[in-house]
């Protein structure tokens, strides 16, 4: 880490930030010193040659851009041509310092956006979070491996039968040690929140070989396949790792070998997991897709013993209730006289009535009078509207109740906002497009709300004067102009119970 001068007086006086989570992530890696060579946010020049070439500005290799956004109003407090004035206070989630960047150059990044570079310095170590043991820095976890190799595995999935042999055979054929490292700074690719997935992988503790170590690494994936696999090689390679267990193309440098095993199947002769070729195809059981595992633990179905151990089965349940049992977000959007509120109310109603889920209803209007008292009808106040209706909603849901939500929500942006804000409470969210035209909605229009925005009366409404924009990742969509209400009711109740949310029992 750069050893930068930070006196006192300019800590307390610096402005501060919260980092987004990835960006915390290589935060707390860049402290760690799991990234060198870097030591701190990179310049605009290292991130062009990042992305167009695979390596910094100087030509040392490196596969992925580690930025740090702020808002412009917070950018422009800063000077990196003034020492005192350069300072940027890193706060983790609960508004606890945690380091500081010495902002030496600001650069645009995006609207009402600008990107900082700059060496980072530690002000405290981390004091929260869940598995706070497991937590070692790599100097750490280096220090208490043996001499010799390392097989690596980047656990960001339970591990199953399947995965567990064939570390199992990797390690045999190496002779070398086990590092499972797990991925803790953002859901993995099944869903499962992070301490849910430390559960899941330390309930397989058992059937891992006896030389093994576990480590929780704040490992963020990019969504890029090649360079996240390049990225998990430097951080594991960081830890100790001399070769790394992957599903993906096999590589080598850095003193650092990427292992493909072959794929196995279940042999069910002798209960075996082998190699898929040598098993007759009649005998032979394909390990369960991703998709698969999630389909029988949403219907409330286990998960079989050849596939995965009790244990892990067992906290991969209990992670992963079945959906009637896990909190619901059922967000409905569309412009005013859609029949949204109606939908909803509706919804509200039978839930209530047949007693199977505890269920809450959000109005938009009612939200406006009481949770936005205040917000206007501007773009940001409309965002942050919903935002706040998001968080409450997923505060439900977190807790296993119902939401039913049903503001008008025209931006794309707050709509994905609520569904990630449901997805990180271990939510589901349902978004249910109102599509209802236009000119229905004008025609159904009793309080003349269109008639005034057309006239100029009122201004920034919704399909009029403002935009409204068309999701194109709604579960359902519903045209309300040929319906009854309780046909529009009925079609997301369908939906609902198909789905696995609701009892077909209980109607």
């Amino acid at each position: 880490m750069s050893e930068w001068v930070l006196p006192d007086e300019v800590l307390a006086n610096a402005p501060s930030s919260t980092p987004r989570p990835h960006e915390l992530a290589d935060l707390e890696l860049l402290l760690a010193g799991a990234y060198e060579p870097l030591t701190g946010f990179l310049s605009a020049a290292d991130v062009a040659s990042v992305v167009a070439r695979g390596e910094l500005a100087d030509g040392r290799p490196w596969p992925v851009p580690v930025t740090l956004d702020v808002p412009e109003e917070l950018a422009a407090r800063l000077d990196p041509a003034a020492p005192r004035d350069r300072v940027l206070v890193l706060t983790d989630p609960e508004g606890a310092p945690v380091a500081a960047v010495e902002v030496l150059e600001i650069t645009p990044s995006g609207p009402g956006q600008a990107r900082l570079a700059g060496p980072v310095r530690r002000i405290a170590e981390p004091e929260h979070g869940p598995f706070r043991r497991l937590r070692a820095t790599p100097v750490a976890v280096r220090a208490g491996l043996p001499d010799g190799r390392v097989l690596g595995v980047i656990a960001d999935t339970p591990l199953h039968r399947p995965q567990l042999a064939q570390i199992s055979h990797a390690a045999k054929a190496l002779s070398a040690h086990v590092l499972i490292l797990i991925p803790i700074a953002t859901p993995g690719p099944d869903g499962l929140p992070p301490e849910a997935l430390v559960r899941a992988v330390l309930a397989a503790r058992d059937r891992l070989p006896r030389a093994c170590t576990v480590a929780a690494v704040p490992l963020a994936p990019r969504g890029d396949e090649i360079r996240d696999g390049l990225l998990n090689a430097k951080v594991a390679a960081a830890y100790g790792v001399t070769h790394l267990l992957s599903d993906g193309q096999t590589v080598t440098g850095g003193g650092l070998r990427v292992i493909v095993p072959r794929e196995l199947g279940y042999d069910i002769r002798d209960g075996q997991w082998r190699p898929l070729d040598d098993i007759p195809p009649r005998f032979r059981r394909p390990r369960k897709t991703r998709g698969e595992i999630a389909d029988l633990l949403d219907r409330g179905h286990g998960l079989p013993d050849w596939h995965t151990p009790p244990a892990v089965a067992a906290e991969l349940s209990r992670s992963r209730p079945p959906r009637r049992e896990r909190g619901l977000v059922v967000f409905c959007t569309g412009l005013s006289g859609s029949g949204k509120s109606t939908i909803a109310r509706g919804l509200y109603d039978t839930l209530a009535e047949s007693g199977q889920r505890t269920v809450s209803l959000l109005d938009g209007d009612v939200v406006r009078r009481l949770l936005s008292a205040g917000l206007s009808f501007s773009a940001a106040d409309r965002d942050l509207n919903i935002r706040r209706i998001g968080y409450v909603a997923a505060e439900i849901g977190r807790h296993h109740g119902v939401a039913i939500c049903c503001p008008i929500a025209p931006y794309a942006a707050s709509r994905d906002a609520a569904r990630e804000a449901a997805r990180e409470a271990g939510a589901d969210f349902v978004l249910v497009h109102v599509a209802t035209p236009l000119e229905e909605c004008e025609r159904r229009d009793r309080k003349g709300l269109y008639a005034k925005a057309r006239a100029g009366v009122i201004g920034s409404f919704t399909g009029i004067s403002d935009p409204y924009e068309v999701p194109v990742n709604a579960e359902l969509t519903i045209d309300t102009t040929d319906l009854t209400v309780d046909q529009a009711v009925e079609r997301v109740i369908t939906y609902l119970t198909d789905e696995g949310w609701l009892d077909r029992q209980g109607w």
